[in-house]
Formats: C-alpha cells, structure tokens, sequence
C-alpha cells in the first residue's frame, strides 16, 4: 500500500468513528516523532503492547476488496497471562467496508466477542475447525450470541445488526464484511498479540508491505520494529 493512502485511510477512519459517538485516546495522534519521544521515557506501553493504528490490505493490495482497519485500544501482556493476573483482556476497534473481506481465519489462543457498533450489517462466515485444526466443511455448532445460542452449519452465515454481537471461540473459524455500508465494530478478547495468533485458510500475509511516497501521519503498529 501507498503511505500517502495509508495516511487518508487514518483520516477517513477516524471521521467514520467519530460520527458513531467514539472518540480515539490521546496517543492516537501523536506524531511518528513525539511516539519515538515518549517511548523512550514514559510511554514505552504503546509500542510493547502493540497498540494504536493498523491498517492492512492482507500483503495483496486489495484493500478496498480484502482489507480491514483496526485500532488497538489496549492490550496485555503474555507474562500476565503467565501470572494468571494484571491485564489479561484486549479491546480493539475496527471498520469493514462494505464486501471488503477480511480473510478466513481462526486463532490459537483467542476469544473474541464481535460486537456490531454501527453502521450496515456484519455478515460472517463461520466453519468448526476439524481435529487437526482445519475446516471441518459439515459440523455443526453452536455460537453465543447476546445470551443466546445461535446453531450453525459450516459455511453459514451470521448476520449481525448494529448492537449485536457474537463470541468466538479459538476452534471457530471466521470472515466477515460489512453489508449495506461500512460497519464500526467493537472486539473485546483475551491478551492478543497478532504477529503470532492468526492461522489463515490460504497462504496470505497479516500486515500490509507499504511503499513510502510521503511521510507517515501517524505510525501504524507494523511500523514499529522499525521506527521505534
């Protein structure tokens, strides 16, 4: 992807946001170099908790057709979940254009409530992985959804109007979109760390390669290796 879309995307996003009541926390719009400052001295938390901006195309550049916004809000820490205490929650929003896919996909480790914030409909393609974590094309299963279980069959798909949600487990696999316009949606899961979590169907990358034709508005989370 293009910095210069990158950046018009960090701003479309968070108009799209702000239109539906919520607003970003400080460090969103900090400056690449004022984040370098701070995590130097008294806020290294943003960048070894991995949170902030994220914008991917999935390394296919697609983005309007497979691609999906996301801002990590918080976040804990493996050696929390170690302890059995601390933070061991994560909360993250993010935005799904309208049939922009977000890739099938299951987790490892992950419970995930997917929650409908506002906007179209999220529709979601749901599987049970098999015993060896892959699709299983027939089984069927049950998810929780706002008290109460929805039964599904591989393949089925789950729709979602604003202020419903949907708990996902690690053995379910999943994609989505939105349906009638762009939805803002709201994850709340267990300590998550997406360089290591994510199991997808096909053979495709997790973060998007950027080509720097102008200068970064704000750093993305895969910036951060190298910027920080």
């Amino acid at each position: 992807m293009l910095r210069s879309r990158i950046n018009e995307l960090l701003t479309e996003s968070d108009a799209f946001i702000r239109s539906h009541g919520f607003r970003l926390p400080p460090f969103a719009y900090w400056s690449p170099e004022e984040l370098r400052s701070r995590t130097a001295t008294d806020s290294p938390m943003v960048r070894d908790h991995f949170l902030g901006w994220d914008i991917t195309d999935f390394g296919e550049g697609r983005y309007d057709d497979l691609g999906l916004f996301l801002f990590t809000l918080r976040n804990g820490s493996n050696s929390n979940v170690a302890r059995g205490k601390g933070m061991l929650y994560a909360e993250k929003l993010l935005i799904s254009g309208e049939n922009q896919v977000t890739p099938m996909h299951r987790h490892n480790m992950k419970t995930e409530d997917i929650i409908n914030r506002g906007g179209g409909t999220l529709v979601l393609e749901l599987f049970k992985a098999d015993e060896d974590g892959g699709i299983d094309e027939t089984a069927e299963f049950a998810v929780r959804t706002d008290g109460s279980a929805r039964h599904m069959k591989g393949g089925g798909l789950l729709k979602l109007a604003p202020g419903e949600s949907v708990s996902l487990e690690p053995e379910i696999w999943h994609s989505f979109w939105g349906e009638g316009g762009r939805v803002l949606i709201g994850e709340v899961s267990n300590v998550n760390d997406d360089r290591t979590d994510n199991v997808f169907r096909e053979e495709i990358g997790r973060f998007s390669t950027i080509k720097e034709d102008e200068d970064p508005t704000h750093l993305l989370v895969s910036d951060y290796d190298s910027w920080l």
